[in-house]
């Protein structure tokens, strides 16, 4: 475990002058793990953005607007979302058992017990998004990964924790990776940059990908676009009006509806933009997008 790299990696994000055309290896240096079970981590510069899109994007939604600029803290973002074998490896630690995503398809993470735990498909590749998944998994599979990292950082509040959600605003912040065209590639969806329905992949509106199928963005960040619908920590809410500027989470008590972000691999390409946004209910229902959608944790950084 390389425990010293988040205050040297905190302080250096601070001061850190972005470019999109930074090296791979630049990114490789803002990449860590925690502990043997937990997803890598990736740095994020501090910045500022418009989040949102303009009236002039192809494929908006009114849901996009009005634009605002919104300061980040620099925080660390998953590099990938969470996969199938690991979401299975917090269930056979834990023994936690999800709702079913869809009764009608009987489509569930089933935990049995302790040392047993199988995924919705029969041999699901262990590199898939996990998903058939609401709020409410996420939040659980968040709270034990913290209890992971407290062996590691015993002064980690105990209360909060590091891992988390991210916000909405820290996601698009994350996908746009300093770009302002509606996906960090360009403004056209192109062929091959993802999966959706008319993504122009092998998948296109077939099944998911794993999660290291398409190159990463300048961030050094995969799959923020398409696959699977990502969980944040925001409550829905129909448009910007009111939204922090700060990039914290915008929350209700007992809201109904949480945000996803990213789109899917059954979706078509006006919702795989990183200024897209679909609301999905906390609980798991029929009419909803919980079968597609997954998540990728967010961590707070000294």
């Amino acid at each position: 475990m390389r425990r010293s790299v988040l205050p040297a990696l905190a302080i250096g994000l601070l001061a850190l002058g972005w470019s999109t055309t930074s090296h791979p290896e630049d990114r490789k240096e803002r990449e860590f793990q925690e502990c043997p079970e937990c997803p890598v981590m990736v740095g994020i510069p501090a910045g500022t953005f418009e989040m949102g899109s303009p009236h002039t994007e192809s494929g908006r939604f009114d849901s996009e607007g009005p634009q605002l600029e919104v300061a980040i803290k620099a925080f660390a973002l998953g590099k990938y979302d969470v996969t199938s074998e690991q979401f299975l490896t917090f269930l056979k630690e834990t023994g936690y058992q999800p709702r079913p995503c869809s009764t009608i398809l009987d489509m569930k993470w089933k935990s049995p017990g302790h040392g047993q735990a199988y995924s919705p498909l029969n041999g699901e590749p262990p590199h898939w998004p996990a998903v058939c998944l609401d709020w409410h998994d996420a939040e659980k599979y968040v709270a034990w990964l913290n209890d992971k990292v407290r062996i590691a950082h015993p002064t980690l509040d105990r209360a909060k924790g590091a891992y988390r959600l991210p916000t909405e605003a820290e996601w698009e912040y994350a996908a746009r990776a300093g770009t302002t065209t509606a996906r960090w590639w360009g403004n056209d969806i192109g062929a091959g940059k993802a999966n959706c329905n008319g993504c122009g992949s092998k998948w296109d509106n077939r099944l998911f990908a794993d999660v290291d199928s398409f190159a990463p963005n300048p961030f050094g960040l995969y799959g923020m676009l398409g696959n699977a619908w990502q969980w944040t920590a925001d409550c829905w809410h129909p448009n910007y009006l009111g939204a922090p500027r700060d990039g914290s989470a915008w929350v209700e008590e007992d809201c109904d509806k949480h945000v996803i972000r990213g789109g899917s691999w059954s979706n078509l390409p006006n919702f795989v933009r990183s200024a897209a946004r679909s609301g999905s209910s906390r609980n798991s229902g029929e009419y909803d997008y919980s079968s597609l959608t997954g998540f990728r944790v967010a961590r707070d950084l000294p």
